[in-house]
């Protein structure tokens, strides 16, 4: 195995376990625990499975601590292609969205707290506590709709990058670049025509499917090294 199909695969390896770690809060905890619409099932929902929802907040803070390895892997593939370029993907991809991870864990803390009612929440009636935990779950989806922005944009440089790289798939980089107008695309829908945010992802999924085509690649295929050109006498 080469140096550079190593890196590739070691690239896509992290870009996958990264990406499965993330599911668990930012698709499984929604669809498990979320009644939408119902505060009080919601809450009921998240003081039943309050270690499942820990669980949620522990895998989107280390999703995010991955990720930061998985831009980093990436730059080291794809800087002999233009390193600018690759400077801009870590950018975008990395010192963005991961802090607005992190800040956004707190509104998952606030809704526990909310939902378990703790002691110096009495004060507070039970309906107002489980509008003020809806509140601060809806508060976490809206900072995921905005930080969609950076999971974007990244794959334009990173699409870009591959696309001229030449050991690995055009298509691949053009796929990258699609996926970033898919995630765009769901951003402005949740942002500014929520009741069309389900129906843009849905859509969308063709598009951000290239992302998982690209870590599959990468793990399977690694990357081509190039061949020297002979010498002329």
């Amino acid at each position: 195995m080469t140096s550079l199909s190593r890196d590739a695969r070691v690239a896509g390896l992290l870009y996958i376990v990264a990406s499965v770690v993330g599911v668990v809060r930012l698709i499984y905890i929604p669809s498990a625990l979320i009644v939408h619409g119902n505060a009080a099932a919601t809450v009921n929902n998240v003081a039943a499975h309050e270690m499942l929802f820990r669980f949620g907040i522990v895998t989107y803070l280390l999703s995010s601590v991955l990720f930061i390895f998985v831009i980093l892997a990436l730059y080291r593939l794809l800087k002999v292609v233009d390193q600018a370029l690759a400077v801009v993907m870590v950018i975008l991809g990395g010192l963005m969205p991961v802090p607005i991870f992190f800040v956004n864990m707190a509104t998952d803390a606030a809704a526990l707290l909310f939902a378990r009612g703790a002691d110096f929440l009495s004060v507070i009636d039970k309906p107002q506590r489980e509008a003020f935990a809806m509140l601060s779950l809806n508060l976490h989806h809206q900072l995921d709709l905005a930080n969609a922005i950076f999971w974007g944009l990244w794959l334009f440089p990173f699409g870009l990058l591959v696309y001229r790289s030449r050991f690995l798939p055009r298509f691949l980089g053009v796929w990258l670049m699609m996926a970033c107008c898919g995630w765009l695309a769901f951003s402005a829908a949740g942002l500014l025509l929520p009741t069309y945010e389900g129906k843009v992802f849905t859509i969308g999924q063709a598009f951000t499917l290239g992302e998982l085509v690209t870590m599959l690649w990468l793990v399977i295929m690694g990357a081509k090294e190039p061949r020297l050109t002979a010498a002329t006498p």
